[in-house]
């Protein structure tokens, strides 16, 4: 297998890698599986690196909507609607979860080394859910480097650990 190949193969998973960060519909594990059991000759260490760096610069976009530095342009804002007794309904039902989200804000604020190793453990375990974990890092205001530097050693690892043995988890997946 030349060098070109390889190289092409690593430039379209890093298509496929961002793309999943920004849609969660995208499997970029399945992608994985798929390549390495159709290419055994690509370096898992390679395609570990090229996929995390894709993922954490894709999230970067969810970090900073976070954080509140990237708004929404106007034309996707809604119009303010008037309060009907089902607005209002939705309303209280949902100020439960609001109030949650708020404590739970608090609380990592207050504690960022629990932000730190639930962002860690997220990044290699995919749970908590790695891009709700993306938003709160930003909520909290977590420094940028710590985000990409934990980010891309957690997403490293865990799509290496991937690419190292396609047979093993193809039959969970496949």
């Amino acid at each position: 297998m030349g060098v070109p190949y390889v190289l092409a193969w690593l430039c379209v998973t890093f298509g496929v890698a961002f793309g999943s960060a920004l849609v969660p519909f995208v499997s970029v594990e399945l992608f994985v599986l798929g390549l390495m059991s159709q290419q055994p000759g690509i370096s898992c260490l390679a395609l570990g690196a090229v996929v995390a760096v894709a993922q954490i610069a894709g999230k970067l976009l969810y970090y900073y909507m976070g954080r509140g530095s990237i708004h929404l342009p106007k034309f996707l804002h809604r119009e303010p609607k008037p309060l009907t007794d089902r607005r209002m309904r939705w309303q209280m039902r949902t100020k439960r979860a609001r109030a949650w989200v708020e404590r739970t804000r608090e609380r990592c604020e207050r504690h960022p080394g629990w932000m730190f190793g639930t962002y860690g453990v997220s990044s290699v375990t995919g749970l908590p859910p790695f891009m709700a974990m993306t938003v709160m890092a930003g909520l909290v205001r977590m420094p940028l480097s710590t985000f990409v530097s934990v980010g891309l050693a957690g997403r490293f690892l865990r799509f290496s650990a991937l690419a190292a043995s396609p047979a093993l988890f193809a039959g969970w997946f496949l």
